[in-house]
């Protein structure tokens, strides 16, 4: 038996140079071909690398014991047998399985054990086993990750310490181990120390790693951490101020829209049921910025987080948008990105409510139905303040693709119809002491502010409804909807 040394250029144990096999005697590949290694091994040109059986196929020096499969681990061996040509101590390429042909051009050696089938598949390697793959990156990934770890005694549920350590928002959270931390964050490409943005109302930078740890906890795969990387982003921008949107005492949470082809990739859903429940990423993504938010910036109810009644999207809301079936450019192209871009958009909304119009077959009368029902977000006595989203259902969106409208059309022609004549809800009219200003008296004005109304396309194809969110308030006293771009 021998022992390994590390390369002076490179990271990884160095291999003998020549010919290297891995193989494991669990595996009949591997035990096919043990007399091909021997052959091999005779004439001095390979070594074979063992991962579970110090004695197979023999016990000879030009045999190694992985025991602990550093060898594997480092050199990303995913099958057995995997041949190797090595040179200075490193692979330069490989061939996986047993082919006769293959084999014999790789090693140069002809008429190998004529006697054996002319091919046979291996088998997946010691090391990606998933009963033991998460403890091999532990332990040779090089872990840098500088959170601190909490022991929890024998006898401490996992589920209950971390209740009662005050790390979930109520549901169960996901013990973010470190194996499970990794894998999380090897969907991204940023470095783990990277400062993500400084998280209110504790104002603590957070990074890659911290963003990872809760987007474990919240129950996102590794594929999702790029949104949510980016929503955190978005979240703690001075525009949208997630300080004062926990401080308010109105019912309002971030609601995250996902545009462009991350949402396809990581399976998000955009039909039925979009709002609602069933899709591990729309339920998870959006949770994991709100646990970034209670975790690492201390905005907990109770604290800074003063709303009356909240609403689900302080729990976490994501959803993507429709654009394969959509006939109008996205929300995000509305914001100024390209289709091909993938980004988040965050609205700082209320619960989502319904409007229904089943019977309108005009876009004329349909778009004069949805702007009545608008008047009414927040409350019909207010305007200006406040912005919305709606999300247009594909049957009401095909009254509008019916008839050539676009987005722009669609826009002008809604907010025609919700221009409010003051004098019909000032202060004290009707015996109603909420409503606007007196100094508005003899004015005309706009429910929203300019470019308040932001659309999308989601939803199921069977059901003529819509939905509406009201927003926050808006401008530089309030919460201004942002778009990140979302990077890999």
């Amino acid at each position: 038996m021998r022992d390994m040394g590390i390369s002076d250029n490179d990271e990884r144990p160095a291999l003998p140079d020549g010919l290297v096999a891995f193989v494991k005697q669990d595996c009949p590949t591997c035990v096919l071909v043990a007399p091909v290694l021997q052959q091999l091994a005779g004439s001095g040109t390979c070594t074979v690398i063992s991962q579970d059986d110090p004695s197979f196929p023999e016990d000879a020096a030009w045999v190694v014991h992985d025991a602990d499969l550093s060898l594997s681990w480092h050199h990303q061996v995913e099958t057995v047998p995997t041949l190797m040509r090595v040179v200075n101590g490193q692979p330069t390429e490989q061939i996986e399985g047993w082919e006769r042909q293959r084999w014999e051009a790789f090693t140069g050696v002809s008429n190998l054990a004529p006697e054996l089938p002319d091919f046979r598949p291996g088998c997946g390697s010691l090391s990606v086993d998933p009963t033991i793959s998460d403890q091999l990156a532990v332990r040779f990934s090089g872990s840098v990750m500088t959170s601190r770890r909490v022991e929890l005694a024998q006898l401490e549920d996992e589920w209950e310490a971390m209740w009662d350590r005050g790390w979930s928002d109520g549901l169960p959270v996901v013990p973010p181990t470190e194996a499970r931390v990794l894998q999380m964050l090897a969907g991204t490409s940023r470095p783990p120390d990277e400062v993500v943005a400084v998280v209110a109302p504790d104002l603590v930078e957070c990074t890659v790693e911290k963003v990872a740890i809760n987007a474990v906890m919240a129950g996102c795969r590794p594929e999702y951490l790029p949104v949510v990387l980016a929503a955190v982003e978005a979240a703690c921008s001075d525009e949208f101020n997630i300080h004062g949107l926990l401080a308010t005492t109105m019912p309002v949470g971030p609601v995250l829209v996902v545009n462009g082809p991350i949402a396809k990739q990581i399976g998000m859903n955009a039909g039925v049921n979009v709002l609602g429940q069933g899709n591990r990423a729309n339920s998870t993504i959006g949770r994991a910025l709100q646990l970034v938010i209670r975790n690492v910036g201390g905005g907990r109810p109770g604290g800074v987080d003063r709303a009356t009644h909240g609403n689900p999207a302080k729990v976490g809301l994501a959803f993507p948008e429709d654009e394969a079936s959509s006939p109008w450019t996205s929300l995000a192209e509305s914001r100024g990105f390209r289709a091909d871009q993938s980004t988040v958009t965050l609205f700082p909304g209320e619960g989502p409510r319904m409007f229904v119009d089943q019977i309108s077959r005009s876009p004329e009368s349909l778009t004069k139905h949805l702007a009545q029902a608008l008047l009414s977000n927040v409350s019909p006595r207010l305007a200006v303040q406040f912005e919305t989203l709606i999300v247009l259902g594909p049957e009401h969106m095909a009254r509008y693709r019916d008839a050539g409208w676009d987005r722009n059309r669609f826009l002008d022609e809604l907010t025609g119809h919700l221009q409010i004549e003051c004098d019909t809800v000032l202060r004290g009219v009707d015996g109603i002491e909420e409503g606007l200003p007196p100094l508005l008296a003899g004015a005309t004005i706009g429910k929203f502010p300019p470019d308040g109304i932001h659309v999308v396309h989601a939803g199921s194809d069977a059901g003529l409804f819509s939905m509406i969110m009201a927003g926050w308030v808006t401008g530089s006293i309030g919460s201004v909807t942002v778009t990140k771009e979302i990077v890999p």
